[in-house]
């Protein structure tokens, strides 16, 4: 399964309601070599679904991933801050045995 937080939901909402087919957008999140501790998030609006991909929902948001991806974030929460100390969207992967100072890269 992967979770939203309610602040991630909120602009996410707001994010799709910009979207050509808002009806149809959802939240893709993949993972991908790269990054200072060896895998980087990625998220990205979509509308297209693939043959491998594993669809989720939480709190009215759908989110899409494919299977790699998934056996490295399962039981991940999207969440969003936009706080002093940062704006934007980050994971809290509970799968993460380590991650960088900014957030963006994690190593299991």
């Amino acid at each position: 399964m992967l979770f939203v937080s309610e602040s991630a939901k909120n602009k996410i909402a707001e994010l799709i309601l910009l979207e050509a087919q808002p009806e149809s957008t959802f939240v893709r999140v993949s993972v991908s070599g790269g990054g200072c501790s060896g895998l980087s998030y990625r998220m990205d609006f979509d509308n297209k679904l693939k043959e491998d991909d594993q669809e989720f929902e939480d709190k009215g948001i759908k989110l899409v991933t494919d299977l790699r991806s998934f056996l490295y974030i399962a039981n991940t929460t999207l969440d969003f801050s936009d706080g002093l100390n940062g704006k934007g969207f980050h994971f809290v992967n509970p799968n993460a045995s380590r991650t960088c100072s900014c957030g963006e890269s994690f190593a299991v």
